[in-house]
């Protein structure tokens, strides 16, 4: 009787093996995007860095703006998922060392690599006309939803003449020292910056608190 043959464990689902490779690709995308930029990413680099065929790559994106696209949509994901997180460990509500996490955390969303190639697509989109409605509709969306998020965060209410406007100054001075950051290590200045606008941002949401 010839031997028997090993038992083979249960195949992977293909809905799910499409998903780990569209995964891959997304991470692959977004680490090509950060280290070389628009010009360095191709399909074909990005399918090998993944370790998919550009066939593969193709499959699941039809076209290089459809994959970076998705990348960067993939990245405001991560990184709304990263502040939502923040939300289950502060500091009692009202305190300064609270409004100080929150700040700290919502820089550190424009100051790593996930800004970085986000940034690199908003490039390639001001010279790229099939990149630039959609990256620019991409862009619209992800800021909205990084004011309701800021907003929730730091419970503040908008009704408050000056309360909005604070919470964006906070996001558009965020959004710049992730600029400075592409450079040079900017994290010394940076930390003295948001501790001054952890300071700020407190005073207007708690002003009566802070007499």
């Amino acid at each position: 009787m010839g031997a028997l043959t090993p038992a083979r464990g249960p195949k992977q689902p293909q809905q799910e093996r499409s998903r780990a490779t569209r995964l891959k690709l997304l991470e692959a995308a977004i680490a090509c995007l950060a280290e070389r930029g628009w010009s360095g990413s191709t399909v074909s680099v990005v399918a090998e860095r993944a370790g998919v065929s550009r066939g593969a790559a193709q499959h699941h994106f039809r076209t290089r703006e459809d994959l970076f696209t998705a990348a960067v949509e993939h990245v405001a994901e991560k990184r709304r998922g990263a502040v939502k997180a923040v939300a289950h460990n502060l500091p009692p509500a009202g305190s300064i060392a609270r409004t100080w996490v929150i700040v700290e955390e919502l820089v550190g969303l424009y100051t790593g690599p996930l800004f970085r190639a986000a940034l690199h697509l908003w490039v390639a989109a001001s010279d790229e006309e099939q990149l630039r409605d959609r990256v620019t509709a991409l862009e619209a969306r992800v800021g909205r939803e990084a004011h309701r998020t800021a907003v929730a965060l730091l419970d503040a209410d908008e009704a408050v003449p000056g309360v909005r406007e604070t919470v964006q100054g906070l996001l558009d001075m965020a959004r710049g020292l992730g600029l400075a950051n592409l450079l040079t290590d900017d994290s010394a200045r940076r930390d003295r910056v948001v501790e001054q606008w952890a300071k700020i941002i407190d005073s207007v949401l708690n002003p009566a608190d802070r007499r």
